[in-house]
């Protein structure tokens, strides 16, 4: 067999794992060591070292980790920790090339760590599966289009699915929607359905918008932030520069999170002498709140509860206004009903379903009440949840009370994770065909379009496991890593006839393959695109719906690779032949050509874009929740009477002896791309096989630090879910709850338990068990 190519350890035993707490702020001197690390293991110290300075500038390249707004008078090194780490992986000078599938056959190569097959280095050239040989094997591009498309025509539309990462730019993504809708299908399911899917459902019910309505310049008039399950130190660093300024005013910061994280906790700026030469940092929460998994809603309607009845009892006695009896009024509907439920919530429930004291969540509203104007940020640890849709109604409704949205600094701020996930949605990304402009599609393009639901991710699957899904094509994205349910969904993709990959590096869902399968290698976003004989440039939005220009500035890995777009065209072309009525090879060569496009589908949005996309700071697309304008279907801001305080009421977890795991990210990774084994944060080096656990816990099950673990789903229906070998670890985690990596702990979520409305998979609250513990040196 083959020896991985990695620079990290890969088989540390998972029960040699001693807990060793982050003794630091984030950022600072461990920052700027792990960047360090980073650019000597992917060889590209000097080129990095060039390169990073454009990184979220407004003439160079938008970031391909997180999609945090870049501003319009950036720093000088505008860019984060994560986001160093996804350069330097994306311009390694390791290379996936021929010679490399000579030597290792798929079968080998699926013996791998996930971050050694990724570690291999950038794909060079197109190829396609050779089931005699058990490798991959290169072809001409024009053969890959033409045989590719030639199994397209063949196919059912509906048996075809149109996967796409946030990762793909605005051009790229309104090209793949129009190819899948000629193509004769609404089969599109993106990376949003995995996590703020919720957000989308849950804000476009609320205020008549899917997006945040909260913006760069919010962050200087806002007195008061909350944080509902957003690690802002790993998912979105850069933030904490807006976080650390805010402190600084004395804002006070206000956090709900199971486990206590460094990010949250203090920071040191590693941009600033003063952060890295003196001693000190700067104090993140004022308050940190660690409720239990699927404890938000029970928080959020204590909140409401605190405020409501304090307005009561000012006006029985005369005094001023607690709610904003005015903003209620004139721009909200629901609100008795609501009230008259929060009223009648019992304490007992609240705090039974939070985990936590009536006295905390009384501290947080009291906080709350003095505040002017709040912004309230959130991310997957209220999305991924049964009830997930129903937690940002109910955030909804606790900024409704006061008032605080469509004034500055004030608002939801759901924060996105994926480079281009919110901007995808925005260009025509949609299963959903009532979202989609399809009469202005039609008119534009002069053809029928679908008019049927096609399948978001879970749905998909779904499909998949029961036969009528056939092929996907994958834009992007390593989606047989990132689902849950592994024992049903892996099988499942392995039965498809076809799997067509578009990425710039290896992953398991290319190993895991269809019976025909084809490796397309695309252009990172952050290199130089001359497709057409012209340097081309691309867009995206980011999370605070701000529109940027992205210009990449390193050379190719490979003269062989091509551009996204160039790629999504060169498949439309093969596939629907005379159908189309797009030139799609011109578009190929000019994406102007498609912004013009663009701007005619959604002229109220992308007017001018060509000049505005290189707008300081972006421009911002249009967002009535934000003038008080509501697009509702009552033409108001809707409050939302909830029909739970437990968000995950379809899991079995009150079955004695059963734990609630949550799932989570290291910050050596993003999304299922592993940096590297360590998560020094939270302690944890060279290996992720590792369960966060409560220490009364561990002591009521006997559990020792190292013990191998193997945990299994409680879900009732028939089939085992498990997970061995998890070293288990001692962590300032809730009594009764797990903390555990994914995508490693994927396979016990279970496909059907999913967000109601959104299906968005519920994977911060699993009921699990210990069924099994192994002793170190007892095997």
């Amino acid at each position: 067999m083959g020896k991985p190519q990695s620079s990290i350890p890969r088989h540390r035993d998972p029960g040699e794992q001693q807990p060793r707490a982050y003794p630091y702020a984030s950022g600072g001197w461990g920052s700027v060591k792990a960047v360090t690390h980073i650019l000597v293991q992917e060889k590209a110290v000097l080129r990095d070292l060039r390169i990073l300075p454009h990184q979220n500038k407004p003439d160079g390249f938008m970031c391909v980790s997180c999609s945090w707004a870049k501003p319009a008078h950036p720093h000088t090194f505008e860019f984060c920790e994560n986001g160093a780490k996804a350069t330097a992986w994306d311009t390694t000078s390791k290379r996936a090339d021929r010679a490399f599938f000579e030597r290792h056959t798929v079968t080998e190569l699926l013996g791998w760590h996930d971050h050694d097959i990724e570690d291999a280095g950038r794909l060079t050239e197109p190829m396609r599966y050779d089931e005699n040989s058990d490798r991959y094997v290169p072809v001409s591009w024009d053969a890959a289009f033409e045989a590719i498309g030639a199994e397209l025509r063949a196919l059912d539309p509906d048996s075809v699915v149109f996967y796409s990462s946030g990762r793909a730019s605005l051009e790229t993504s309104y090209m793949l929607q129009l190819f899948a809708r000629m193509y004769g299908t609404n089969n599109m399911p993106d990376s949003s359905n995995m996590c703020h899917e919720s957000t989308s459902v849950g804000l476009t019910q609320a205020i008549g918008v899917g997006v945040g309505t909260v913006g760069l310049d919010d962050f200087e008039h806002t007195d008061l932030m909350f944080f509902f399950g957003q690690n802002v130190g790993t998912n979105s660093p850069r933030m904490l520069h807006q976080l650390q300024d805010a402190r600084r005013r004395g804002v006070p910061i206000i956090t709900f999170n199971p486990l206590r994280e460094p990010g949250l906790i203090s920071f040191a700026n590693p941009q600033s002498p003063r952060d890295m030469l003196l001693p000190g940092d700067t104090k993140i929460s004022t308050q940190y709140h660690q409720l239990r998994p699927g404890g938000d809603s029970a928080v959020l309607a204590g909140m409401c509860k605190v405020v409501i009845e304090a307005h009561d009892e000012a006006m029985a006695l005369g005094g001023a206004d607690i709610l904003d009896t005015a903003f209620i009024r004139d721009h909200t509907t629901g609100f008795e009903d609501f009230a008259n439920w929060a009223r009648s919530a019992k304490w007992h429930d609240i705090e039974r379903y939070s985990g936590l004291p009536r006295e905390s969540i009384e501290e947080a509203a009291r906080a709350y009440m003095q505040a002017k104007a709040v912004i309230a940020h959130y991310g997957m640890g209220m999305t991924q949840h049964r009830l997930g849709v129903q937690n940002v109604r109910l955030l909804c409704n606790l900024l409704f009370l006061r008032g605080n949205i469509g004034k500055p600094g004030a608002g939801p701020s759901p924060v996105r994770g994926h480079s281009n996930v919110q901007g995808q949605r925005t260009v025509g990304i949609t299963e959903k065909p009532e979202l989609a402009p399809l009469d202005q599609l039609a008119r534009q393009f002069n053809f029928e379009p679908p008019r049927e639901a096609g399948f978001n991710t879970v749905e998909a699957f779904e499909a998949m496991i029961d036969g009528r899904v056939r092929a996907v094509v994958n834009l992007g994205g390593n989606l047989v890593r990132a689902v849950p349910d592994r024992v049903r969904t892996e099988p499942a993709w392995r039965n498809l006839g076809l799997t067509v990959n578009i990425a710039t590096k290896l992953n398991r869902s290319h190993l895991i393959h269809g019976r025909q399968a084809w490796l397309l290698p695309c252009l990172s976003r952050i290199e130089i695109d001359r497709t057409g004989g012209r340097e081309q440039v691309v867009s995206m939005e980011d999370s605070t719906a701000r529109f940027h220009g992205s210009r990449g500035v390193a050379e190719p890995a490979s003269a062989h690779i091509r551009s996204e777009p160039f790629i999504v065209a060169g498949l439309a072309r093969a596939t629907l032949r005379e159908r189309s009525t797009v030139d799609w090879r011109a578009w190929s060569e000019a994406y102007s050509l498609v912004r013009d496009e663009i701007a005619q589908t959604w002229p109220d949005v992308f007017h001018d874009f060509e000049k505005r996309m290189w707008t300081p700071g972006g421009f911002m697309r249009p967002l009535p929740a934000r003038e008080r304008m509501w697009k509702t279907k009552s033409g108001k801001a809707e409050f939302h009477v909830p029909e739970s305080l437990d968000e995950d009421p379809d899991m079995p977890g009150s079955e004695p002896g059963a734990l609630r795991l949550m799932t989570l990210r290291a910050d050596g990774q993003f999304n299922t791309t592993i940096y590297d084994l360590d998560d020094r944060f939270r302690g944890v080096h060279g290996s992720r096989m590792v369960l966060l656990m409560n220490r009364e816990d561990m002591d009521e099950r006997g559990v020792e630090t190292g013990d191998r673990i193997t945990l299994c789903t409680v879900a009732n229906d028939g089939i085992l879910r498990e997970v061995a070998g998890l070293a288990a670890m001692p962590y300032d985690v809730p009594r009764g709850c797990l903390g555990g990596y994914y995508p490693e702990c994927n396979p016990l979520l279970p496909l059907w338990h999913y967000a109601k409305e959104s299906k968005v998979p519920a994977a911060k609250s699993i009921p699990v068990r210990v069924v099994a513990v192994e002793k170190p040196g007892k095997r």
